[in-house]
């Protein structure tokens, strides 16, 4: 039988690119970018380090799609410093009344993994809506070991009415040049600020960074703050989250409206967890009193011996703050995070969630975290 590829089977599966020529694009951020008006009407979020100072046109990371204070990152680990530049929970939005959308992405890695569809690691979603009230359109689809990629997304606004879009970036592979292009003649706004502006912060493992979600979108992390319509920041770090004094330090620099805190997987030992936890908060809590701090252990419960004892250790970092009077702290029990319902569906591996189980996770963190937020 000959051989044919599954995009000449299946049209469905066609990566969509050479638009350029129909398109004009912006440059939105790069390590060699220079400001421009036009730039401004983008909103970058999710990587708090590449805000611009207002009075001298810079900022701290030159404009580069880093998580981290890139001046920093020598006091962390060397795996730390590789994911550091991944773009997980990168979001740029904005406003336009074009039928289609383009975009050209160039990564810093051409990795594949075997486990994790390429979509969600290097590929971006997109999104339509103001608000809570966003729908997904499609995502780019970039083809195996492709380092560049260009996708086209068409005829997503046949009315050509002013509409507000939302582009999610990789999970795991980073940026180093994002172009988005507009049709000619296609109006560009700024969008509407997000509900909650001071973003969600998000420190955890794998699972905290997206791995393995088929797309961007349908993180955990997304989804919830989707549902709120919430500004974020992902400080997931693949095997890496452990709890180290200098990461507490950087993300007590972060004026955050609320913090999300699930290491746990990531702690080597659990002398390392007990080690770290609270100490680990306590930097948090001594730079934002009033902070909304939320506990979560590990949802794959059932895959370790030692999920209980974790747990225990974060319940306590959780009891003793309330015993010390804290009144915005909250725990989340990850056991419960994947339901009792057909649990061992919710994973690619055992460990890492498929979308089935970053939706449960989202269902089960959502309800704490909007409690913790009404209470601001």
């Amino acid at each position: 039988m000959e051989s044919k590829k599954i995009e000449e089977i299946d049209k469905n599966f066609v990566i969509q690119s050479n638009g350029s020529e129909r398109f004009t694009y912006f440059n939105i951020a790069s390590e060699t970018n220079e400001v421009n008006d036009i730039k401004t009407l983008f909103e970058i979020s999710g990587f708090p380090w590449i805000k611009l100072n207002e009075s001298t046109n810079s900022s701290t990371n030159n404009n580069s799609f880093c998580r981290l204070d890139v001046s920093s990152l020598h006091k962390l680990s060397q795996g730390v410093q590789h994911l550091a530049w991944c773009t997980s929970g990168g979001v740029v939005r904005f406003a336009s009344n074009s039928d289609a959308i383009a975009v050209k992405v160039e990564l810093t890695s051409k990795d594949d993994m075997s486990h994790m569809p390429r979509t969600g690691s290097a590929g971006i979603d997109l999104y339509v809506g103001k608000g809570k009230d966003k729908k997904f359109i499609k995502v780019a689809m970039p083809g195996s070991k492709q380092g560049e990629y260009e996708a086209v997304f068409e005829g997503i606004n046949p009315k050509h009415e002013l509409c507000e879009w939302t582009l999610n970036m990789p999970l795991y592979n980073g940026v180093k040049k994002l172009e988005i292009g507009l049709l000619p003649e296609a109006k560009l706004e700024k969008p509407a600020p997000y509900f909650i502006e001071k973003p969600i912060v998000f420190y955890g493992s794998s699972i905290t960074q997206g791995g393995c979600a088929s797309r961007p979108g349908n993180s955990y992390t997304h989804i919830i703050c989707r549902w709120l319509d919430a500004n974020m920041v992902n400080l997931g770090f693949s095997g890496n989250a452990k709890g180290e004094p200098e990461m507490a330090e950087l993300i007590s620099r972060i004026e955050m409206s609320a913090f999300v805190m699930d290491y746990d997987h990531n702690a080597p030992s659990i002398e390392h967890l007990q080690n770290t936890h609270e100490s680990f908060f306590k930097v948090i809590r001594s730079n934002h009193p009033d902070l909304p701090v939320i506990f979560v252990s590990m949802p794959d419960f059932d895959r370790d011996a030692a999920s209980n004892l974790r747990r225990g250790i974060i319940h306590k970092t959780y009891e003793n703050a309330v015993i010390m009077g804290d009144k915005n702290v909250y725990f989340v029990d990850g056991e419960s995070l994947f339901g009792s319902k057909d649990r061992d569906s919710c994973t690619v591996d055992g460990c890492h969630p498929n979308d089935l189980g970053f939706m449960r996770m989202a269902e089960n963190i959502y309800p704490t975290v909007k409690k913790a937020l009404n209470k601001l």
